[in-house]
């Protein structure tokens, strides 16, 4: 059981849903990077996602597109990524704070940095698993053993228009967590959760053991009181990254008091 699968046995055993935040990495610079990310663990995260910025967006809204352009802009690279990373897991683990990290990284990166390279780095770096999300179910099947062999897991995404026959073959490869995204389409903050959301979430629940992290739209307490009753945790980006863009203008102290308190606000929701 890797630190991944510990965090959700110990919210199972307390009764908790989990809060995931998302954050690019570069944005709005490397080493604000590692102070966003012990913020967020700090303030309620039970796992942090970590986006590779990639210069063609797979499913990325225009918040998280324009926060990969500004790290890109920057010239970030995938070895900061990893010692970046590596220098937040020793801190945490300084800090006795438990919160492990995934990464949300296209495939085409992992196949041109190389995939063995990619996973052995992952897991020298303190990650605890991947999303790959525009990695082919057929070839997930494939390098979920390698992922497995480095420790690590492979968390896998279903979409609201994914055939049943293709989620259950999707399932078969997935680990830690399953994503579940809550709408057709791109990322970005919504005004509702869609009723049929919570029908497939219904049928997701009886077809696996695995804990249900929704994401696509989630930004608001008022989500996450909905989904406290049929997920097992939220996956938050588009209105988090909305705070580090003002950066900038209000300052790096300013944007971890904000979303510090927007995760109080959205822990709060979910563990009442």
């Amino acid at each position: 059981m890797n630190a991944l699968e510990s965090a959700f046995a110990n919210l199972k055993k307390e009764n908790k849903k989990a809060f995931i935040p998302f954050i690019a990495a570069g944005d709005p610079d490397i080493n604000s990077t590692k102070e966003l990310a012990i913020t967020l663990a700090k303030n309620g995260a039970t796992v942090i996602e970590i986006g590779f910025p990639y210069s063609d967006p797979i499913a990325d809204g225009p918040v998280i597109q324009a926060a990969y352009t500004r790290a890109l802009d920057k010239g970030i690279k995938i070895e900061h990524i990893f010692k970046a990373i590596s220098e937040t897991s020793a801190e945490l683990k300084r800090t006795s704070l438990q919160v492990p990290i995934v990464a949300m990284v296209s495939a085409s990166i992992i196949h041109r940095f190389g995939k063995e390279k990619f996973i052995n780095e992952c897991s020298k770096a303190g990650f605890s698993g991947l999303i790959i999300p525009d990695l082919p179910v057929e070839e997930s099947l494939e390098i979920s053993v390698d992922i497995k062999k480095a420790g690590l897991c492979l968390i896998q995404l279903v979409t609201p228009n994914t055939p049943k026959e293709r989620a259950l073959l999707i399932l078969s490869a997935c680990s830690g967590f399953l994503y579940c995204v809550s709408v057709s389409g791109i990322t970005g903050e919504r005004d509702k959760i869609p009723e049929e959301l919570i029908q497939n979430l219904a049928w997701l629940r009886k077809q696996t053991p695995l804990p249900l992290c929704v994401g696509f739209g989630i930004s608001k307490p008022e989500h996450a009181k909905v989904l406290r009753e049929h997920a097992d945790g939220v996956i938050v980006g588009s209105a988090i990254v909305k705070h580090i863009e003002t950066t900038d203008k209000a300052g790096l102290d300013a944007v971890k008091n904000a979303i510090a308190n927007l995760s109080a606000s959205l822990v709060g929701a979910l563990n009442p």
